[in-house]
């Protein structure tokens, strides 16, 4: 599906900094991305429905939802799901929690063998269920078990594997150049880092300048990420950090188009408008068919909801249609709530 929106032609600077980071490929082993516009791993929401409408408008790469190792070892079955059909996919990324070397390099191993392109590790997810359990951001204070797991990572696939963490676990201890330096002296291909420590969870703002920190003490690609809601944002946060991409999380909640919006843009300075109402309701539709299908119909409209509400968020009538689907049991009804909230272009003006 090629992008479906029209571009409004900018003039970008020839000395834009951000417009030549982009233009460069990126390359992880054998492994080449020619726009690194990344889609972050994300609980709960980049699973194959979103990451294949993601697609549809143009990433560079997109990531699984963050997978428990232990889980995927002991043959869980949402778990498995969550890293299904990669072969199929393409190239994708499959992202892997856990704080067992062994557990981890096992289930690398399987990924691989399902297809994976890259394994990534998790030194970055700051929920507290995560840190509980020593993984996530809580590698980040053990940078001697944080190496063992990417020591046995590498050493498990032949894949590339890379690694995404934040600024470290609070503004005392922000030893992301450190743990960057040895993750490349171990093996490690490329580096993505949030620009916040686990303390902030997602409060303030990114810290966008710290992330040059991490670029200049490694020779790999390194990712920024943390906060990119626009494609200025994209631009600014490239020409502040030195990164070589960005990596889009919470900014494609309900905007499938936006990574491909920010591709655009850093390729050529063109600015592509927002898909239309009609445009939208055949894009949400696709996505909540997707949505039942993956996970059946029960399951599926109860995960779908979230989608929808982001989808509508700052519309008119948002507030009903939420009550609406959140409500309804029905999939058929619920497909024609949302024909029509986007029936007419008046129904998606933002709220006075």
């Amino acid at each position: 599906m090629a992008l479906i929106f029209s571009a409004n032609p900018v003039q970008m600077p020839n000395n834009s900094a951000a417009s030549k980071a982009m233009l460069k490929p990126i390359h992880i082993g054998p492994l080449t991305i020619d726009q690194p516009v990344l889609l972050a791993p994300m609980s709960g929401v980049t699973d194959l429905p979103f990451r294949t409408q993601v697609r549809k408008f143009g990433c560079g790469l997109v990531y699984s939802e963050m997978i428990a190792s232990g889980q995927m070892v002991r043959a869980h079955t949402e778990t498995l799901r969550m890293s299904s059909n990669c072969a199929d996919e393409g190239e994708m990324a499959v992202q892997l929690a856990g704080c067992d070397p062994a557990v981890m390099a096992e289930a690398a191993k399987m990924n691989e063998a399902r297809g994976a392109a890259l394994i990534d590790i998790n030194m970055g997810c700051p929920a507290k269920k995560v840190v509980g359990g020593m993984a996530g951001s809580a590698l980040m204070r053990d940078e001697d078990n944080a190496l063992r797991i990417i020591e046995a990572v590498v050493r498990a696939v032949a894949i590339p594997v890379t690694l995404k963490m934040r600024m470290g676990w609070d503004h005392d201890n922000l030893n992301a150049p450190s743990i960057a330096r040895k993750a490349e002296a171990a093996g490690i291909q490329l580096i993505t880092v949030h620009g916040r420590t686990r303390q902030q969870l997602y409060t303030g703002q990114a810290d966008w300048a710290f992330i040059a920190n991490v670029k200049q003490s490694v020779r790999i690609p390194v990712i920024a990420n943390g906060d990119v809601v626009s494609v200025d944002d994209a631009a600014t946060i490239l020409r502040v950090s030195g990164a070589d991409g960005v990596m889009i999380g919470r900014g494609a909640f309900g905007r499938p188009w936006f990574p491909g919006q920010v591709q655009e843009f850093l390729a050529t300075g063109r600015r592509l408008d927002d898909p239309s109402a009609a445009e939208k309701s055949e894009i949400v539709q696709a996505h909540y068919d997707a949505l039942l299908s993956h996970y059946g119909e029960y399951k599926g409209m109860r995960i779908a909801r979230k989608h929808l509400a982001w989808y509508v968020a700052g519309t008119r009538n948002a507030n009903a249609f939420r009550v609406q689907v959140n409500t309804e049991e029905n999939p058929t009804r619920v497909k024609q709530f949302i024909a029509d909230i986007f029936a007419e272009p008046a129904e998606m003006k933002a709220a006075a």
